[in-house]
């Protein structure tokens, strides 16, 4: 299985990035999928995810409005589109695959099995 993220980037605040995550060797559509971050010196934290249809979806609390997680299951991929970026979303973005048997999705890591490399997201002031 693997998962790679992609579109990560140096911004300005304000700005705008869409992270990508293609997925491989695994059943994608029988996935929720997910995306987290981790910044210098800070645990790693929830960011988004998306039920196995992509009809569900959940946001840390903070980040709702600004991030909108999808998918597309043809494809086998997982995007994260983030808006008005700020100096303090800065971090490691990862993404990550949980087996569901049943369309819903999980905001809690430990119950990801399969992870990506991670894309670095700076944004300067």
């Amino acid at each position: 299985v693997q998962l790679q993220a992609s579109g990560g980037g140096l911004v300005q605040a304000g700005d705008s990035l869409r992270l990508s995550c293609a997925a491989s060797g695994l059943t994608f559509s029988a996935y929720g999928m997910g995306w987290f971050r981790q910044a210098p010196g800070k645990e790693r934290e929830f960011v988004a995810a998306i039920s196995r249809s992509g009809r569900s979806t959940d946001y840390a609390d903070s980040l709702k409005g600004r991030f909108t997680i999808s998918r597309d299951n043809a494809n086998f991929a997982v995007y994260l589109q983030m808006n008005s970026l700020k100096p303090e979303d800065t971090a490691i973005y990862y993404c990550a695959a949980v087996r569901k048997y049943s369309d819903t999705f999980s905001n809690r890591d430990y119950e990801y099995y399969y992870w990506g490399q991670g894309t670095q997201v700076t944004v300067s002031s």
